[in-house]
């Protein structure tokens, strides 16, 4: 019953209301991108090649994302995780996607901010544009159950996980 309460209490969403948050996105490696169909069948697919654009939108390279890319012409409502594998913390992006195929004004602006990540190992089919509703931050939960867990802890942690080190 005690345990029931904590989580409760512990795992309230926390809305960064600093929409230019948004940005810590580009300071991540992967992010996973979930959708869901018209009938509500969710999909989350990783994503490698993104960024978010000086207008404050998540831009997604569709390279191998046919799942995807059907679920958000179906049900454009999409949400975007992302971590800092170290520290453990990170942020999720709700909102609403727009796809931009090579046809559309869009795409050749958000083509040019996107290939240079892939360094010519990619071909990108489309461009997945999300526009943030709101936007949570993300901890681990050992930042939660423990208080006094700090980032240093955390990375110590994660690098021997890793690395099997230290």
């Amino acid at each position: 019953m005690m345990l029931g309460k904590l989580l409760v209490n512990v795992r309230k969403e926390k809305v960064v209301e600093d929409k230019k948050r948004i940005e810590e996105f580009n300071e991540f490696v992967l992010c996973w991108l979930a959708t869901a169909s018209k009938t509500g069948h969710p999909n989350v697919a990783p994503k490698e090649i993104f960024l978010s654009n000086k207008e404050g939108e998540l831009l997604i390279a569709h390279i191998a994302s046919p799942v995807s890319v059907k679920n958000i012409k179906e049900n454009p409502n999409v949400c975007v995780s992302g971590i800092d594998v170290f520290t453990q913390k990170g942020l999720k992006c709700t909102g609403r996607a727009t796809l931009f195929f090579p046809k559309d004004k869009h795409f050749k602006t958000y083509l040019s901010l996107l290939s240079p990540i892939t360094k010519g190992k990619f071909q990108i089919h489309a461009v997945i544009q999300i526009k943030p509703e709101k936007i949570t931050e993300i901890l681990a939960p050992s930042y939660l159950f423990y208080p006094n867990t700090s980032e240093e802890d955390q990375i110590l942690a994660a690098k021997k996980q890793y690395f099997n080190t230290l």
